[in-house]
Parts: C-alpha cells; sequence; structure tokens
C-alpha cells in the first residue's frame, strides 16, 4: 500500500488538485532536491495522482527536508 507520492510541482499546484478531485492529504513537503513530497489518506488517491501528474512523478530517491536542525 503505497500511499507516498514524490511530483515535481508545488505543494499549492498538488492542494488545489487534491481539493478539486476531493482527495485527502496526509502530509506534504518541499524537497530539498526540488519538487514536493505528498502523503495521501489512503491508496487509491495516490494513484489517482500518480495518474494525474504522469511524467511528472519522480522515481527514485530524493533529498528531504530535514526535521530538525543537525548538531554542532
Amino acid at each position: 500500500m503505497v500511499r507516498v507520492i514524490n511530483l515535481r510541482a508545488t505543494q499549492e499546484h498538488i492542494q488545489k488538485t487534491c481539493a478539486k478531485k476531493n482527495m485527502r492529504i496526509t502530509a506534504i513537503e518541499s524537497l530539498l532536491s526540488g519538487g514536493t513530497r505528498v502523503v495521501m489518506s489512503n491508496a487509491a488517491d495516490a494513484a489517482s495522482v500518480t495518474k494525474a501528474y504522469g511524467s511528472k512523478v519522480i522515481d527514485g530517491r530524493v533529498e528531504r527536508t530535514p526535521l530538525r536542525p543537525a548538531r554542532i
């Protein structure tokens, strides 16, 4: 059950797309490597978003934003 998708799109664009299709986002964050990581509430919605964004889906590893600053 995959609910996470990495996309070459802005958070605002993804949020508008999901709102239009009445799909719930559980979490969303900008990626350091560019793009946006979005977690959908269920796998069916994730599949719909993947289909809607097609070639804008990022395959492979991405660099996420750290949740906490690194210790010095």
